[in-house]
């Protein structure tokens, strides 16, 4: 069970990462950085979910 919150928990934050990004490409004009930071951390977070799955499913936490 806490496996299953800890996926959810990183889905809201990969989708929060998504939406701030969304927010500071608005408010920015294009203009700064916010929105590559933004976006390389829900790249990031991705695939710390992705590893994480893969890892789990191979030991035997996850599908089986």
């Amino acid at each position: 069970m806490a496996f299953k919150l800890a996926v959810v928990f990183m889905l809201l934050l990969v989708v929060g990462s998504l939406f701030s990004g969304l927010f500071f490409l608005y408010r920015d004009k294009g203009n700064g950085d916010r929105v590559v930071r933004a976006l390389t951390l829900r790249v990031s977070l991705s695939l710390l979910l992705f590893l994480g799955l893969l890892l789990a499913w191979h030991f035997g936490a996850v599908g089986r």
